[in-house]
């Protein structure tokens, strides 16, 4: 593989089929395929339409070897928004030739070009090799914060109190 052709470009509606490919291929790696139930429709409103998110897309030679998909949160305490990395997925086969960190840096730099405050994501606790990567990057893992999440019908109940 060579990082020479190696480029990153923001997806456009007509990635959608592609978009959704590869996050079913992350999910399939984080053992949670059974969790997507996204569909092209799903996404083509979501990320072109209301454009609530954003995704680049790496290709080398043309061919697509990743993604990453992110949207803004806010920080009170910065008093501005951040990025909120949701997926970064690189294909197997092209891991290793520094297309994750490539993907970071497009982040940081558009972070930084926005006037953002911070860029997080998360990680899952099994993932040790994208552990040492974020941490050989200088990102912090946040202690004493858990994450907490309502869903379904939960959701809906709450909603309807």
């Amino acid at each position: 593989m060579n990082k020479n052709n190696f480029k990153i470009r923001f997806a456009i509606e007509k990635d959608t089929r592609l978009v959704l490919d590869l996050i079913k291929e992350l999910a399939e790696y984080e053992n949670l395929l059974y969790e997507v139930i996204a569909t092209e429709e799903i996404l083509e409103q979501w990320l072109f339409k209301l454009k609530k998110a954003e995704v680049l897309i790496g290709e080398v030679d043309g061919k697509p070897v990743g993604y990453a998909l992110f949207f803004y949160n806010f920080s009170t305490f910065l008093g501005r928004a951040g990025i909120y990395l949701e997926d970064l997925y690189v294909r197997p086969e092209y891991r290793g030739n520094g297309y994750g960190k490539s993907f970071l840096k497009k982040l940081a730099d558009i972070t930084v070009e926005r006037g953002c405050g911070r860029l997080e994501w998360s990680c899952l606790d099994w993932n040790k090799p994208s552990i040492d990567f974020y941490l050989s990057l200088g990102a912090t893992p946040m202690e004493n914060w858990t994450i907490y999440r309502i869903t379904d019908d939960k959701l809906k109940d709450l909603a309807s109190e």
